[in-house]
């Protein structure tokens, strides 16, 4: 009888690993970008000081395409078009304090990032509407700000998309983001 229930047991357990299996992989890896830069590493500053000044402020998680070849701007992201800035899931942004993106306060919290990119600038919307995938869920009644920037040349050809926060000067930081051979910044003002 022993045999028996410790088989049963053991049939139970295997199928109950089988059942939870893994997420196949995506082919846009997920990648975040903090300001500061350093602020998931604060756990290893060496100061009370040092650990304060890499208290997050801002974080982005977005999805990394690859560019593979293809003309990006104006061809697979049509201008005038809403975009997500990324791959997969929407681009999400984290203000861990009060800003102003453009003349708009934002009040810390979590939001979605959409870009409506033209041949010489794009528009950045910050958008209330959270969790969904790509811009589909987009909902341009529910922006909650709204800035928009000339685009750069890059000298160098950028084949996955790439976020940076980075300060600009003191209490603005620019949020770069950067695909095939565009650049832009947008700034974002800490209060």
């Amino acid at each position: 009888m022993k045999k028996i229930i410790m088989l049963l047991a053991f049939f139970a357990a295997v199928s109950t690993v089988n059942a939870q299996k893994f997420s196949k992989l995506g082919k846009s890896p997920t990648d975040i970008a903090h300001y500061p830069t350093n602020a998931a590493k604060r756990a290893f500053a060496k100061t009370a000081e040092q650990k304060k000044a890499l208290e997050p402020k801002i974080r982005v998680i977005y999805g990394r395409p690859y560019k593979k070849g293809r003309e990006v701007f104006g061809s697979l992201l049509k201008f005038g078009k809403a975009w997500r800035v990324g791959a997969d899931e929407s681009t999400e942004i984290l203000f861990m304090t009060d800003v102003m993106v453009g003349d708009t306060k934002v009040k810390a919290g979590r939001y979605s990032v959409i870009i409506i990119p033209t041949k010489d600038s794009w528009t950045l919307k910050i958008n209330s509407e959270n969790d969904g995938w790509g811009n589909y869920s987009y909902d341009a009644s529910k922006d909650v700000a709204s800035i928009t920037a000339p685009t750069q040349k890059s000298d160098e050809e950028i084949e996955q998309l790439s976020v940076v926060l980075y300060e600009k000067s003191k209490n603005v930081v620019h949020l770069k983001i950067g695909w095939d051979t565009t650049i832009a910044e947008f700034p974002i003002t800490l209060k």
